[in-house]
Parts: C-alpha cells; sequence; structure tokens
C-alpha cells in the first residue's frame, strides 16, 4: 500500500470517531454541564452573606474573648500554686485565642471578599452597559 492510501485511510478512520462540538459543552451524565447555564450574580445574596459574615466577625471579637482575662489569671494562679491544672488552663486558652484569631479572619475575609465581589459585578455590568450603549450609537451613526 502507498503512503497516499495509507494516510487516506487513516484519516477516514480517525474523522469517522470524531463528534464535532463548537460552542458548546457536551452534557454531562447525571445533568451537570451544558444545557441553560448562565452566569449570574445576585447582589441582594452577595450583601446578606457579607453582612452575615461582617456581624459575625463583630460578635465574635466580644464573645469571643468573654473569657479570657478570668481564664488567663485563672491558670496564671493555679499554676503558681504548683497545680499542673493551671499550665493546662493556660494552654486551653491558648489553642482557643489561635482558633478564634483563625475564624476572625476568615469572617473578615468572607465578607471584604464578598463586598469585592459585588462591587466589582457592579462596574463590569455598567462597562457592558456603556459599550452596548456606544455600539448602538455607532450603528446610527453608519
Amino acid at each position: 500500500m502507498s503512503f497516499d492510501r495509507e494516510w487516506a485511510s487513516v484519516r477516514s478512520t480517525s474523522t469517522a470517531n470524531v463528534d464535532m462540538r463548537l460552542n458548546q459543552v457536551a452534557p454531562e451524565p447525571g445533568g451537570g454541564g451544558g444545557g441553560n447555564a448562565d452566569l449570574s450574580v445576585d447582589q441582594d445574596k452577595l450583601g446578606a452573606i457579607g453582612s452575615a459574615a461582617y456581624a459575625l466577625h463583630g460578635r465574635l471579637v466580644k464573645d469571643g474573648n468573654h473569657a479570657r482575662t478570668s481564664t488567663t489569671e485563672a491558670g496564671a494562679g493555679l499554676s503558681s500554686h504548683g497545680f499542673l491544672t493551671g499550665a493546662a488552663l493556660t494552654t486551653v486558652q491558648e489553642t482557643w485565642s489561635s482558633q478564634l484569631n483563625t475564624l476572625l479572619d476568615a469572617c473578615a475575609n468572607i465578607s471584604n471578599h464578598l463586598d469585592y465581589s459585588a462591587a466589582s459585578h457592579a462596574k463590569e455590568e455598567a462597562d457592558i452597559a456603556a459599550a452596548l450603549s456606544a455600539s448602538r450609537i455607532n450603528e446610527y451613526l453608519k
């Protein structure tokens, strides 16, 4: 068999097994992907989640440190009298403070990120609307 015939045979076999799709994603088993998917941002929902994270942050700052002073004093007092419970209580307070700070950082991050996302999306929407308006003006000028 010549190269040209072999090449033609390979090419026809390979193209017979290709299912070409343009501008779409193949539907996934179980209903995911493709279909009527659309990117949408609900400003009210973003704002509500951001506000809840901000409120939680404020409450955690106040309520999360409620027993800090008395726990620290109790741990130091027990330790000074030779009780091992004092060292354990101090370790519990340090661990609590570390975990509380991690949670506070997470709440602040969520709140700030959602505020930024909402503002960024609103700006992009305004830019798109302005671009569409300008393109329609250009249609009338031609």
